[in-house]
Formats: structure tokens, sequence, C-alpha cells
């Protein structure tokens, strides 16, 4: 359920950043980057874990669910900390001046 949920994350932000961040100013194309990352991480974790020891490939449990959720939190959060370090809008340097 996890890599349904974060493939699905990384496909809205692409398509964001597509549509609307056409010169970059708030860096969609680094959140895309890091969920696609995780996204490949995590299929071919669930690849190697399918293939060495059987099973369901895709768990659909609650815990699956909450663990791709706390995935998405985790970039959302990475991608905040870049855009207060990057500061688009100049927010943090009127901050300072004032």
């Amino acid at each position: 359920m996890w890599l349904v949920i974060v493939s699905f994350a990384a496909a809205i932000v692409t398509a964001l950043w597509y549509a609307i961040d056409d010169d970059g100013k708030y860096k969609l194309s680094f959140l895309s980057l890091v969920l696609w990352g995780t996204t490949i991480m995590v299929f071919v974790d669930h690849l190697i874990g399918y293939l060495a020891e059987g099973g369901e490939f895709l768990e659909i449990t609650g815990d699956a669910a909450l663990l791709g959720i706390v995935l998405i939190i985790v970039a959302l959060v990475i991608w905040e900390i870049v855009l207060l370090v990057y500061d688009p809008k100049r927010k943090l340097l009127d901050i300072k001046t004032h």
C-alpha cells in the first residue's frame, strides 16, 4: 500500500511541477525527485522481499497505509527545509531587516 501511496504522490507532484513551477521558484522539482527516489526504493524493497520470501507483493493493511503517509510527510518536511533555506519570496530577509 505504501508503494501505491508514494507513487501516487510522486505522480501528482510531477504534474504540478510541469504545470505550475515553470521557473523553479518553489522547488517542486526537488520534491518530485525525492518522491520518485522513494518510490524506486520502495519498489525495490517490495520486489526483493517478494522474490526472497514470496507472499504478497503489495501489503494492504492499515500499518502499510500509515507508513505511506509518514513517508510523504517526511518528504514534505525535507522540502519545507529546502524552501526555508532557499526562501523564494525573500520573507526571511524581511524579518531580519525589520
